[in-house]
């Protein structure tokens, strides 16, 4: 019969049912969003490993009719990746990558869609310069790990003489050759668990509070109920039912939103992170989980809130006039939440996993609490208010009376807030164990690249010379020594370069071409002095295990000079031997690797593009590099992008929600605001008090929130052995942001908040 009611109860019913619906359907897009997440990260890996082109094995495969080489020629463009490829199949059998339907031959390619558009349009014509193929087709959703994914798969030849194990290598299959699971980082894994309770529990407290949508309407209908001979206990079950028809439509409406929002998944990139719409699948289970627990809750939720109304006949409502809100109870959520995550405090990394149960519980439970706790601290705080002007008056008057609906209007902020503080402090105390400081010297240079074996890297340092952006270049090659040419006792280091570059590794005494140094004061070098005599042949690039051997003899000159090694641009103090070009014997040339520093002028736009470029035509093996002051883990970093991608989606949802809350609270007020205009109220000040409705529960439950969020943050850093250190910068950022999404859309509300302040909102139905 409730669900009836809601359904046939006229235009009033009708607005009800669907704001509620609205409410929920947001909800349960979000609640489905984030069950398919999990599916959609494991399809990323899936098909990232299923691509994987690398044996992981020194020994080479041979020439086979099944076999392909292949060559690693990754870039970056602009701060985004781009995965490249050379191919060459060696038989009519050669295994072809996923995603592609045939090779492509020499000097043409496939592309992914996003390579394809960015190659097209006007910002990509630097990127063009750099792949001179002739694009011939695309590579297929199953070769690729986003709609974004900037990849390409050329056809070359030649590259079976450059196999090296490394970048270049042959295979006759793709995918992961040794799949293993790797061994999970407790920390990381209780990273995970408490980003995922912290985006879901707001977007739970949401739903609570949208099937609660019209609840004083409601009432009044439900008194008329009473008229025609309804008891309460039937008044209660209808409402259950109209909470429960709400909630369904909600579901319907829920899962309309997820497919539209699962399909602009595909065209959207958040921090560099793309999905196509198949990956968001949710899983089974998960979704049954939703549909069933959505509308239980509803259910659950109104039968809660109706426990203080009174409901008589004669149309008369009546709030039961409840005791002064009790702080026990209300205490009773955080401290509990507190004393389930207590026993793995100082667990850290080392004593194995966290119990996730246990962490579930006691995060779920300090966030909840929140919702306990705001009531009574709104109800608290605005009973000693003082005067103020009308605006103020009307505001502090109308939270007076009905603190309880302000409170869930900022409920889901609250928790949001609080646990997005939580995660803040938690990712920055455990931050430094997955960050690894660069010993790389920045003001020496700023970017380097390794050069293929063979190639003269004095050329190609003439050629970055010329690069627009390019200040200096620092040219050296190198390769190691040994005393015999195959399985060395000892080993040492050759860098090779002139005076100049020398003496960017080594206090030089003097120097000319032909000279030869070997190094004093390096760290960790222990056979140099026992190797390097005057007089003694040695093997450069000496071979180990099944390698093949190439290494070239050399005799150690008899006046060998001495230097005392400095700090490298990369920060290492290098040991062995320092050698001029003239000095490297002839045969030599072929079997060292080289690497060019360069100091940029940042000022340029796109010089490191323009140097990617110049290294492409060095060799299109080249590998650029951007230094950077530090590394971060990628799994550490991955888990941060997802924390990103969810609060995002979280914050969208609190918007929206938060605006259909605050519509239908002026709806509920209509004839309200039209009395106090009719009796000459200005419409500014009635503008001003609902921004101070807004603004003073907002307040509160920010503070209550950076309380929670604080004490949740320091215990989660005490359970990974973390010394406890308050990041204030994003705790105020994160209310900061929590205070302009309650802004905003409390301006987005004032346009119908001035309509509903004609004249015509006094007429009755």
């Amino acid at each position: 019969m409730g669900v009836r009611f809601a359904v046939t109860g006229g235009r009033e019913g009708w607005v009800r049912l669907l704001l509620t619906a609205v409410g929920v359907g947001l909800g349960v897009a979000l609640l489905l969003l984030t069950t398919a997440l999990p599916n959609a990260l494991t399809v990323r890996r899936d098909r990232e490993e299923a691509r994987l082109d690398y044996t992981y094995s020194q020994t080479v495969m041979p020439k086979a009719d099944n076999t392909l080489v292949i060559a690693d020629i990754d870039t970056t463009y602009r701060e985004k990746d781009v995965r490249g490829r050379l191919m060459e199949p060696e038989g009519a059998r050669a295994p072809l990558p996923p995603g592609v339907d045939g090779f492509p031959a020499v000097g043409e390619m496939v592309v992914s869609p996003a390579l394809k558009e960015l190659l097209a349009s006007d910002g990509g014509k630097l990127l063009r310069e750099r792949l001179p193929y002739r694009i011939v087709g695309t590579i297929g959703e199953s070769g690729l790990i986003g709609s974004a994914e900037l990849a390409y798969y050329a056809g070359a030849d030649g590259l079976a003489t450059k196999i090296d194990g490394s970048s270049v290598a042959r295979i006759d299959r793709f995918g992961n050759p040794n799949p293993t699971t790797e061994r999970s980082d407790p920390v990381l894994l209780l990273l995970s668990l408490v980003v995922f309770v912290v985006l879901l529990t707001p977007v739970a407290v949401f739903i609570a509070a949208a099937v609660r949508f019209g609840g004083e309407r409601r009432d009044r209908r439900l008194a008329a109920l009473r008229l025609i001979g309804s008891d309460g206990g039937m008044t209660r079950r209808i409402a259950a039912g109209e909470a429960l028809a709400g909630a369904l439509l909600g579901l319907v409406l829920g899962a309309g939103f997820f497919l539209v929002g699962r399909q602009a998944a595909g065209s959207a990139v958040v921090l560099d992170v793309s999905v196509f719409p198949s990956y968001l699948n949710p899983s089974p289970l998960l979704a049954v989980l939703v549909a069933v627990a959505v509308p239980a809750a509803a259910v659950l939720v109104t039968l809660f809130a109706l426990r203080g109304v009174v409901i008589e006949p004669l149309g008369v409502v009546r709030t039961a006039r409840p005791a002064r809100r009790r702080l026990w109870w209300r205490l009773l959520l955080p401290l509990a939440g507190l004393a389930m995550l207590y026993p793995m405090i100082g667990k850290g990394r080392t004593h194995g996993d966290f119990n996730q149960y246990l962490v579930t519980g006691g995060v779920v439970l300090l966030l909840v609490g929140i919702t306990a706790l705001l009531p009574w601290v709104v109800e608290t705080v605005v009973a000693r208010l003082g005067r103020g002007g009308v605006a103020w008056q009307l505001a502090v008057r109308r939270l007076q009376l009905s603190s309880g609906t302000a409170a869930r209007m900022v409920n889901g902020i609250a928790v949001a807030v609080a646990g997005a503080i939580a995660l803040q402090m938690l990712f920055a105390g455990v931050e430094s164990d997955y960050t690894k400081q660069s010993q790389n010297d920045l003001s020496r240079a700023q970017m380097q690249v390794s050069l293929p074996s063979g190639v003269a890297v004095d050329a190609a340092a003439a050629k970055f010379d010329t690069t627009p952006g390019v200040r200096k270049t620092t040219a050296l090659s190198g390769t190691g020594i040994g005393e015999r040419s195959k399985d060395p006792e000892m080993s040492s280091d050759l860098s090779i370069g002139d005076c100049a570059a020398l003496r960017e590794l080594a206090t030089l005494p003097s120097c000319h071409d032909g000279d030869v140094f070997v190094l004093r004061g390096a760290e960790y070098d222990i056979d140099t002095p026992k190797l390097v005599a005057p007089g003694r042949k040695l093997y450069l690039d000496p071979s180990y295990g099944s390698e093949h051997s190439s290494a070239v003899a050399w005799t150690v000159p008899a006046e060998l000079k001495q230097a005392r090694s400095i700090e490298d641009p990369t920060g290492v103090r290098r040991g062995g031997v320092l050698m001029t070009p003239s000095a490297l014997p002839e045969r030599a040339g072929r079997i060292v690797t080289g690497v060019v520093y360069l100091s940029l002028d940042q000022s340029v736009p796109d010089v490191r593009e323009y140097v990617r470029n110049t290294a492409a035509k060095v060799d299109v093996e080249s590998n650029p590099m951007v230094w950077a002051a530090s590394e971060q883990s990628h799994r550490f970093t991955s888990i941060r992008t997802g924390l990103f991608v969810g609060a995002t989606c979280v914050l969208a949802l609190i918007g929206a929600s938060l605006l259909v809350s605050q519509l239908e609270q002026l709806r509920e007020r209509k004839k309200l605001l039209s009395s106090l205009v009719a009796f000459g109220t200005r419409r500014r000040t009635l503008s001003l008090s609902v921004l101070w409705q807004t603004a003073i529960p907002i307040a509160l439950g920010l503070v209550l929130a950076s309380a929670v969020g604080l004490a949740l943050g320091a215990v989660l850093l005490k359970m990974t052995a973390q010394s406890i250190s308050v990041d204030w910068a994003s705790v105020l950022s994160m209310t900061g942001i929590g205070a302009a999404v309650v802004l905003v859309v409390t301006l987005l509300s004032l346009p119908p908040l001035l309509r509903l302040m004609r004249p015509d909102g006094l007429r009755t139905e």
